[in-house]
């Protein structure tokens, strides 16, 4: 049994990931928060790249991926992403555009892994409960921000609620069939 099994799993989605979270940390050279939050902030970046190097360089994984349709063209998200951050942000700092530049990226990184999915159809239970787990993530976030919306004095963060809504509506597709999938016990496939 190979353990290291990524058949299913986008590779332009993990470096989309790895991008979003080395601009959205570039604080960790200059702004000391707490130790919790540095520690986390490296394990993020540390786990996304390593994440991309086994799949691109460890000589079983990569054997794994199938690169013939993971084909995806990731890095035409990279500038619309990075236009819309300098158009339109809180201040206009690098630090604050690279961090609204990843909120824009992180919302459309999931893409590719599902354009993968649709072109696979046939989807293992543990890619299934992989997707379905980021897409909760993310749409716990909106629970977490009405919360803070009605407890917290001028909670308004037009930027990160947008993106984050954006995020969680291409999901819902994938959560339809997803959800259908688990409700009838049957194996989740997606529709061509």
């Amino acid at each position: 049994m190979n353990i290291f099994r990524l058949a299913g799993i986008s590779l332009k989605t993990q470096e989309l990931y790895a991008v979003v979270f080395a601009s959205r940390y570039l604080d960790i050279f200059t702004d000391f928060i707490s130790l919790y939050n540095t520690l986390m902030k490296l394990i993020f970046l540390g786990s996304s790249f390593s994440i991309v190097w086994y799949m691109r360089g460890h000589k079983v994984v990569r054997r794994s991926y199938d690169k013939d349709q993971d084909t995806f063209r990731h890095y035409l998200l990279l500038l619309p992403c990075l236009l819309l951050a300098l158009l339109i942000h809180e201040k206009f700092t690098f630090k604050e555009v690279m961090w609204t530049f990843s909120l824009y990226l992180e919302a459309v990184a999931i893409l590719p892994q599902l354009v993968l999915l649709q072109r696979t159809r046939n989807i293992d239970n543990l890619t299934g409960q992989y997707v379905f787990l980021l897409g909760a993530y993310r749409g716990l976030y909106i629970f977490n921000w009405i919360y803070r919306y009605f407890t917290e004095p001028h909670y308004v963060h037009w930027i990160p609620w947008i993106s984050g809504i954006v995020q969680t509506l291409l999901y819902a597709d994938f959560f339809y069939y997803y959800l259908n999938s688990w409700k009838n016990n049957k194996k989740l496939h997606l529709p061509a």
